[in-house]
C-alpha cells in the first residue's frame, strides 16, 4: 500500500499547477485525504483536506486559490493550484487514511513529496 504524488514543477507567479496523488495496493477503504507542504526551514503545514464524502477544509493562505478534489473510483486526490505565489514554494505531500485488506482500522499514510517552485 502506498501513495504516489505527481504534478509538481516550476511555474511563474500567477500560474497554475495540478497535483495528483493515488493510493495503490490492496485497499478496502479510503477515508480522509489531504495535502500538506513544507517550505525550507519551516514546519510542515496543512494545505487542504477532503473527506470521503467530499467535505473540504483549507488553510487560510490558499482559500480562493486552491481547490482539493478526489475521484473515489481511482483512489486519487487532486490539488488544483491557481494564482500561485512565491510563498507557495514548498515540497507538497499527500496523506490519506487507508484501510488495507486484513487490517482492523485505518492507517495514516504519507506519499513522497513533490516540489513546487514559484518564481516571482
Amino acid at each position: 500500500v502506498q501513495l504516489q504524488a505527481s504534478g509538481g514543477g516550476l511555474v511563474q507567479a500567477g500560474g497554475s499547477l495540478r497535483l495528483s496523488c493515488t493510493a495503490s495496493g490492496d485497499i478496502i477503504r479510503v477515508d480522509d485525504m489531504g495535502w500538506y507542504r513544507q517550505a525550507p526551514g519551516m514546519q510542515r503545514e496543512l494545505v487542504a483536506t477532503i473527506s470521503s464524502i467530499g467535505s473540504t477544509k483549507y488553510a487560510d493562505s490558499v482559500k480562493g486559490r486552491f481547490t482539493i478534489s478526489r475521484d473515489n473510483t481511482k483512489n486519487t486526490v487532486y490539488l488544483q493550484m491557481n494564482n500561485l505565489k512565491a510563498e507557495d514554494t514548498a515540497v507538497y505531500y499527500c496523506d490519506a487514511d487507508l484501510t488495507p485488506r486484513g487490517v482492523d482500522g485505518s492507517i495514516n499514510y504519507w506519499g513522497r513529496g513533490t516540489q513546487v517552485t514559484v518564481s516571482s
